[in-house]
């Protein structure tokens, strides 16, 4: 933005400390009227002719902009990806514990990239890999949806997963009890 003596045009449209408009007006006129009243002029729209400026506080214009900035930068979430790597001989519990943590991270509102590794002969048996990724995709239908389909990257079988829309985001904090002991205590040795 241009303000004050940078504005080189000859001749700008003027809005008012009040919102008013004033009219067409030489540059130097508008820079007087500007300054009598304490004020800066700015260039608010330079690409029409002539430019449009307007009679404001310039300093106090840039804190509220950048208040709105932050403000807006607050209540904005931060898409990230996480990936959750699984293998097509994987153990029953093992496999619980990583599509629990993939059903976090969706209702975190993070992406998940699932990933099958094939390792040696494992690579002539991909059907594995692909019954593996169904599975997630059935175990997680409730909170995501498959964004990219499986597909083949060298030895790992790679399918993208985002929360689905409308769903409750739940905050890192939420979770943290879950592994908590009862408030009455662990349970009594008698027997």
């Amino acid at each position: 933005m241009r303000i004050n003596d940078r504005i080189r045009v000859p001749q700008v449209r003027v809005v008012g400390a009040d919102g008013q408009q004033v009219g067409l007006l030489a540059t130097q006129e508008a820079l007087e009227m500007a300054r009598s009243a304490g004020l800066d002029l700015v260039e608010v729209s330079p690409t029409s002719r002539p430019p449009v400026c307007r009679i404001m506080d310039y300093g106090k214009f840039k804190y509220e902009q950048s208040k709105r900035q932050r403000k807006a930068k607050k209540h904005q979430h931060v898409t990230r990806m996480k990936e959750v790597k699984l293998r097509p001989k994987i153990e029953e519990h093992d496999y619980t514990f990583k599509v629990q943590h993939a059903r976090a991270f969706l209702l975190a509102r993070d992406k998940v990239k699932v990933s099958v590794t094939f390792r040696g002969r494992e690579l002539a048996h991909q059907d594995l890999g692909h019954k593996m990724l169904q599975r997630v995709i059935t175990d997680l239908a409730e909170v995501g949806q498959v964004e990219v389909p499986a597909r083949m990257e060298g030895r790992i079988l790679v399918m993208v997963m985002i929360a689905k829309p409308g769903l409750k985001i739940k905050s890192p904090k939420e979770g943290e009890t879950a592994g908590a002991v009862p408030a009455s205590g662990p349970p009594s040795r008698e027997g």
